[in-house]
Parts: C-alpha cells; structure tokens; sequence
C-alpha cells in the first residue's frame, strides 16, 4: 500500500530521495505506507532526473531527504523531487529534512557574508514547499525564514529516554559545549533534574572548524557530563570540551548529540577521545567507516512518523513534546 486515504480525499504519499533510504523505509513502516515509486537517474553531466511511477494528484505529499555528504547534490535532487509533485498538481507539499543542510550559516557574523539558511529556505519556497519539517535546527530563528509552517521537532525524548536508566542523575551534570546550546542543555537539566554547567569558546572566524576552550562555568568534579549538542561535524568542539571536562575532576564524559555529521577527522577525535560514549540519532547515514566501539545510533524514525502522522491528519505536532515545539 503506498497511499493512504481518508473520507474527503484526503490521500498520504511518502517519497524518498537516494541520501538515506534506510530512514525513509523505517519512516514508512511506521507511519503504514510503502514509499511511492519514483525514478531518480543522473545524467552523464550530473545533472538528475526524477519521476513518479504512480499519480500523485490531490495528495498529501511528503519528500524525505537526509542533507548529507555531498550535501549540495542531495538537496538539489529533493528541490527537483518537489517541483514535480508540484507540477503534478499534488495539493500540499511537505519537505521533511531531518538534517537542515547550511543551518549553521544562519546570520551575517561578517560584511559580505550570505545567509545561506535563509538561501535555503527561499529554494524550497520558490521549488513549491508549502510546509517544512526538520530536527533540532541549528538555531531557532531559521524557523522564520521559511513563509509557511515550519515543524520544528526535537530528539531530546529519543536520546533521554536512552540515557535516564544508565545514569545515577544524583552524580550527573548537563553541559552545554558552548553558550550557544545552553538553551537546549537547560532543557536537558530541567528534565532530567540535574545541575546545568557550560563552556565557554571562543572560534577563529578565519579558520572553519577551529575552537579554542577558555573555561569551564559549572559544577563537574567528580561527576558524570553529559555533553548536550546538536550536531558533531569534525568532533573538535566536542573533544577539546571533553578535555577541559576531565581537567577540572569530571569522572566520566557522555555525548549526546542529534546529527553526526562526522567530516573527517571526527571519527578519528572521538574514538581516540576519553569520552566514554557517543549517542547520537540516524538523521544522517552512518556508513561502516564512520562507525566505532563507543557510538551508539539510536532510531529518530518513530518520531518523524508520528509528527507526519499529526500533520496529515490536522492533529498537534507540539503535543509530542509537551508544548516545547
């Protein structure tokens, strides 16, 4: 069954572009559907072709899509993946992107920068998007860049759920990497019941992926860290914050991150790091080489099938968690 539909011709497709199939098959076992059938072919010069093998007129359509490695080809196959639903007259469109690519260039640090996360918003606009869906942006305020509702979902039930019964919450503290994410390590606290600590970096702006640790503000000797972030790209900021952690009398270091991005040498940092575990989600695929001893991979696709199942049928996508989307 690839369809589902609805008295009032209400009608669910799922499509799937060729990043992150696996995901896109978990997404649809279960949500109920089979994922449509679709042609996605390159051309000798690289250019892409798709086509749908069955009607999609009048349906709810959403386009999944992980933004990975090469990024720019794979948002460029679901820009085309979404024009054609448009142009087959499907009645809504919903670009489910669990890794928003070029998040991070959300605002001008410099003269004669781009917002590249605004850039990308506009593409999706302009290929026939009426809605996006994606998981712990990179900041907030990307939610308005978008004209349309936004679906903004977080992996902190996913990855809490796994962490409450391995830890002793009495001996443990949430850190924030960087102040940047201590909105979200607040949340972490919060729920969990634990202290709050942060570490405050400062980043060369003339070298990408370069982070210098300045210190430690918190309570961390002798307890368990649980380092909260949102993506792991070269692992830099994560290891040399791990680091600064164990320097101050941490006993033990947990990662918890939703994207593992994992550019090189990220695999490398982490398993030759004193962190003792590194959870993150399968936003993005892992293939073999990106894979290690201290990693576990937890499945983010029971929550994106109920979050495109409230969307399809007009229900809350804030109530999956407790009013904080």
């Amino acid at each position: 069954m690839t369809s589902i539909k609805q008295p009032g011709e209400k009608n669910l497709m799922l499509f799937s572009g060729r990043a992150h199939p696996a995901l896109a098959e978990e997404i649809a076992e279960h949500v109920g559907v089979s994922l449509t059938p679709t042609k996605l072919t390159d051309f000798a010069n690289g250019e892409i072709y798709a086509r749908y093998l069955e009607s999609v007129r009048g349906c709810d359509a959403f386009v999944i899509q992980a933004h990975t490695e090469p990024i720019n080809q794979w948002i460029m196959e679901q820009l085309i993946m979404v024009d054609a639903l448009k142009r087959a007259s499907a009645k809504r469109i919903t670009v489910v992107m669990p890794f928003f690519g070029y998040a991070r260039q959300d605002k001008k640090g410099r003269g004669r920068e781009p917002i590249t996360a605004r850039l990308m918003a506009d593409l999706f606009k302009t290929a026939g998007a009426d809605r996006l869906m994606s998981i712990d942006l990179h900041t907030s305020q990307i939610q308005g860049f978008f004209d349309g509702p936004v679906d903004h979902l977080f992996a902190m039930p996913v990855l809490e759920s796994h962490l409450k019964n391995r830890l002793d919450l009495a001996n443990t503290t949430v850190v924030s990497p960087d102040t940047g994410r201590v909105r979200l390590s607040e949340r972490w606290a919060d729920t969990l019941g634990t202290p709050l600590a942060f570490i405050h970096k400062r980043r060369d702006l003339d070298v990408a992926n370069s982070v210098k640790v300045n210190e430690v503000v918190g309570k961390v000797r002798g307890r368990t860290c649980v380092l909260i972030d949102d993506m792991i790209d070269t692992a830099g900021t994560i290891c040399k914050a791990s680091d600064a952690l164990y320097e101050q009398g941490a006993t033990n270091v947990i990662v918890a991150a939703t994207h593992a991005v994992f550019s090189d040498p990220a695999v490398d940092r982490l398993k030759n790091s004193r962190i003792s575990e590194v959870i993150v989600t399968n936003t993005l695929p892992l293939p073999q080489e990106k894979q290690f001893d201290k990693l576990t991979v937890l499945s983010i696709a029971p929550l994106i099938a109920r979050a495109i199942t409230e969307i399809f049928t007009d229900g809350s996508v804030t109530s999956l968690f407790e009013g904080d989307s």
